[in-house]
């Protein structure tokens, strides 16, 4: 990493829609280490979540290892996730990116019938027209977000934290590609 050591032990943060899954899996496969999904851990069967202190447990067993990148927004465990990682990525893309990803997301898995953690899928009536719309999340929380980032970059517990903050497709997929074993050569895929 320019100016530094590579990142081990990564956690991608950014609205819902930003693309953290994708980012994060694609940073693990560079980097040669596990990728660990919260929504797969914390989501169990017809949407239902885990226990809280089953969620912790969890989140913790997956991140004991040396090196991954993880994803997710969850306060419930940022504690866990921030106090292990060397590195906060936050993607930190414009709205109307993050609006025409998060629609377009839930329109294909809602249409192709994708099967998600534990067998849970997405459907057009609660992921555009309910209360609980992913679509009206990633809206409501995009501003909050933006706010509550920096405040929590700042607390003493996660001063260890080397935070960087990613603004477009094109500047993560540069990051990517300047870090790791294959800095030299550059990253394989083009980040979306």
């Amino acid at each position: 990493m320019p100016g530094g050591s590579c990142p081990r032990r990564i956690a991608v943060i950014g609205t819902s829609g930003s693309g953290k899954t994708v980012f994060a899996e694609r940073l693990a496969q560079h980097l040669g280490i596990p990728h660990v999904e919260l929504d797969a851990i914390h989501w169990g069967p017809n949407w239902t979540p885990r226990p809280l202190e089953d969620f912790r447990q969890r989140t913790a067993q997956a991140l004991a290892g040396d090196a991954w990148t993880v994803d997710g927004n969850y306060s419930k465990v940022r504690d866990i996730v921030w106090a292990r990682a060397d590195t906060v990525v936050w993607l930190d893309y414009p709205l109307p990116l993050i609006m025409w990803r998060v629609v377009g997301r839930t329109l294909r898995r809602s249409l192709t019938g994708e099967v998600l953690w534990n067998d849970n899928r997405e459907y057009l009536s609660e992921a555009l027209f309910s209360s609980d719309s992913i679509v009206l999340w990633s809206l409501r929380s995009y501003r909050r977000r933006r706010r509550e980032y920096p405040l929590l970059f700042q607390r003493p517990e996660y001063a260890h934290l080397r935070i960087v903050k990613l603004r477009s497709p094109r500047q993560a997929h540069e990051w990517l590609a300047s870090i790791g074993p294959r800095a030299n050569e550059g990253a394989s895929t083009r980040l979306q």
